[in-house]
């Protein structure tokens, strides 16, 4: 048995896709992203007068910040203040804003969400598909949801928080754990459960679709489109705004 893990932990760590260390603290993977980042961001800046559109630069960095980020989830600070200096960097360079001026109204200029709201993004947006469609089937069997009360607040969709077992701080980045934290989170207007009285608000504007498994417990007023784009909303308002530290905001 340790013989196999031995085999899928060389596997792993081979890819060149994906930089994995015993620790996981994904410090190799970071180091490797930013080094094409930052390459593709001193391209850009050369090239930056003479573009109307940078779509496709950013896109470039982006994917690279993007790819397999629902791992970085509850990454110790440090690891993912260097993923947000890389798009400090970019954003600076597509909105040809000084070094001087502060992040925060560049990156809202440009209506993307920081780091940490682009995992939580992607999180949430699997939690979702699991919850609907009961797919994957590997993820689908680590929630749980629980069962509709009387009151109000405990009649949304909610998942149960699993026991506690080890203290490992990998255990607080596993999918088990990451997924009641964050969606217990959400507003109501999210989680809505199937045939919810106050469900009717959302109809008018959210036609229902085939997309959510007959067992879902979720309204399935809230389609897909619904969801991400009232979820976006969110993480942009409420969350990815107010977070960023005063160290960062100048860099």
């Amino acid at each position: 048995m340790l013989a196999s893990c031995n085999k899928i932990q060389d596997h792993l760590v081979s890819q060149p896709w994906l930089h994995l260390d015993e620790h996981l603290t994904f410090s190799d993977q970071i180091s490797a992203i930013s080094k094409a980042c930052y390459y593709h961001i001193r391209q850009l800046c050369c090239i930056r007068p003479y573009l109307d559109s940078t779509t496709a630069c950013t896109s470039i960095v982006h994917s690279k910040l993007d790819y397999c980020n629902s791992l970085y989830y509850n990454l110790p600070k440090s690891q993912i203040t260097r993923l947000q200096l890389i798009q400090n960097s970019l954003a600076r360079a597509v909105a040809k804003a000084p070094k001087s001026c502060h992040i925060n109204p560049v990156l809202r200029s440009l209506h993307w969400l920081k780091i940490t709201e682009r995992i939580e993004y992607k999180l949430l947006s699997l939690i979702y598909k699991v919850i609907t469609t009961t797919q994957p089937p590997h993820l689908h069997h680590l929630i749980s949801v629980q069962p509709p009360r009387s009151t109000r607040s405990s009649s949304l969709v909610t998942l149960s928080r699993p026991q506690t077992s080890s203290s490992l701080r990998i255990t607080d980045q596993s999918f088990r754990y990451a997924s009641p934290c964050l969606w217990n989170q959400l507003p109501s207007s999210l989680r809505q459960p199937h045939f919810s009285p106050s469900v009717s608000v959302l109809t008018v504007h959210a036609p229902i679709t085939s997309s959510h498994s007959v067992n879902s417990p979720l309204s399935p007023s809230i389609t897909p489109c619904l969801f991400h784009s009232r979820l976006k909303t969110y993480l942009f308002t409420n969350r990815s705004h107010h977070r960023l530290p005063s160290s960062l905001s100048f860099f």
